[in-house]
């Protein structure tokens, strides 16, 4: 496994949330270095989606610590957390429908010197600068999916925090935003992704966490995750 900077990059310790009287996460403690791509596995329901927002600072019944760069982002508001790098692309994307493809681009403010140009966008997402003036509301799962990603990149995140973003896409469609995620990685990124789809983590992540009930059951690496494969589709119900 290639080795990544865990110094920097997002740190997470102690994690837990609720909703109302009922635990969400139970005390999560995970990592993601610079240039690394990191999996969250686990059933529906067993806190996903609730780690992703609680990291944006999304969820307020929380507590743990969260840092990023050695920063400590713990009580830092939704807004500061993506100054300070973090970029989340929600499982339902998040485009602004009646703006075309173009605006929805131009409207996320620069938060990082870091942030991809138009031109760069354009050149890595080939879809987009063909319909760039097409409206949100006219665009496939897939050219949505490829605009959620393109918006937090021109933000100069580095942190990406991606909510399944493979869900309900075609084939061709996943192996190129499976492309993209490593490009982004390259590019020193540290990269949190949301998977149901076992064989499409195995292909972009170094690392997996799998989740239950809110816990972190198991901490493994790619070669180990590869190995467990069909031991996991059966735990997913797959």
């Amino acid at each position: 496994m290639a080795e990544h900077n865990l110094d920097l990059g997002l740190v997470v310790e102690g994690l837990s949330a609720w909703y109302g009287e009922a635990k969400a996460l139970d005390g999560v403690c995970l990592r993601v270095g610079a240039g690394e791509v990191v999996t969250l596995v686990g059933r529906n329901g067993a806190g996903k989606t609730t780690l992703l927002r609680a990291l944006m600072g999304l969820h307020r019944q929380q507590q743990g610590v969260v840092r990023f760069d050695g920063v400590d982002l713990t009580r830092l508001p939704v807004h500061r957390r993506a100054r300070a790098g973090l970029g989340w692309v929600p499982d339902d994307r998040g485009i602004y429908a009646t703006l075309t493809v173009e605006e929805n681009l131009l409207l996320a403010p620069i938060t990082g010197a870091r942030g991809w140009s138009m031109e760069r966008i354009y050149d890595t997402f080939g879809v987009l600068a063909q319909r760039r003036a097409a409206l949100g509301t006219t665009l496939s799962g897939g050219e949505q999916q490829m605009l959620a990603i393109a918006r937090v990149l021109r933000t100069g995140a580095r942190v990406l925090l991606l909510d399944e973003p493979t869900e309900g896409l075609a084939p061709v469609i996943v192996q190129r935003i499976g492309e993209i995620i490593r490009l982004v990685a390259d590019d020193g990124v540290a990269v949190l992704l949301v998977e149901q789809n076992v064989r499409f983590a195995s292909t972009v992540a170094h690392r997996h966490y799998l989740l239950a009930q809110g816990r972190v059951v198991e901490h493994l690496a790619n070669t180990e995750f590869k190995e467990r494969r069909e031991e996991l589709f059966a735990y997913l119900g797959m």
